[in-house]
């Protein structure tokens, strides 16, 4: 299957050069100029990596970094003309994959997407089913199953439930929580955290009010339990 990229930057000259090269390479691309339209295109397409520009109006690279982060686990390459060991270690703290300074070489750009997409198809291979009593997650198809049926749930519940089933019999921390669902630099109240708990409970308990299997730790967390 041909990769598909997700092109992101209001410079349309750069953004045509990017598009025709990546093309020329082998990969199927998509475009937008803002990170607004970026969302849209995301949701059409559902690209296999995003190349996006730091600086844009509006929506930066960074908020849209989150912004896809919430809706799936898809790599993400920044491109920026800030050469700052704290801007590095912002993105690298966002979880993006890749952080190329400009101005770059296509030739350098071409190599750093296909190390990327060959680093997260293999890490994608070597995730393992998550069990937790008659719930599983499977985080390469990311289909979640509970006795057997399949749970439609939001890319940010999914991501919420990937974390407690990595710690299924542990209790997590609000804080934990919302800093590695949501990130650092997003400002996720606490009440944000429990509508989301409570919409998966929607999905995962018998009686959302009664739960038996997403437990309130009173005064710090959640558990997810068998």
């Amino acid at each position: 299957m041909t990769p598909k990229l997700l092109i992101v930057d209001d410079d349309t000259t750069l953004l045509r050069f990017l598009s025709d090269y990546l093309a020329g390479e082998g990969f199927e691309v998509a475009t937008a100029e803002r990170g607004q339209n970026a969302l849209r295109v995301f949701y059409q397409e559902r690209p296999d990596l995003a190349v996006l520009d730091v600086m844009m109006p509006g929506m930066d690279g960074w908020e849209l970094t989150a912004r896809l982060r919430e809706m799936a686990n898809i790599p993400v390459i920044l491109l920026t003309a800030k050469t700052s060991e704290a801007d590095k270690l912002r993105g690298f703290r966002l979880g993006v994959d890749d952080y190329v300074t400009k101005p770059f070489s296509l030739a350098e750009l071409t190599a750093r997407v296909r190390a990327v997409l060959a680093r997260s198809g293999s890490d994608r291979r070597q995730e393992a089913l998550l069990t937790c009593g008659s719930l599983s997650l499977d985080p390469h198809t990311r289909e979640v199953r509970l006795a057997g049926d399949l749970v439609e749930l939001t890319p940010t519940e999914f991501r919420l439930l990937h974390l407690l089933i990595e710690h299924a019999g542990e209790a997590i921390s609000q804080e934990d929580l919302i800093r590695k669902v949501w990130g650092e630099h997003q400002l996720q109240s606490r009440s944000g955290l429990r509508r989301y708990i409570w919409l998966l409970r929607k999905k995962l308990e018998d009686d959302p009010a009664a739960p038996e299997r997403l437990i309130t730790i009173r005064g710090f967390g959640y558990r997810l339990i068998s």
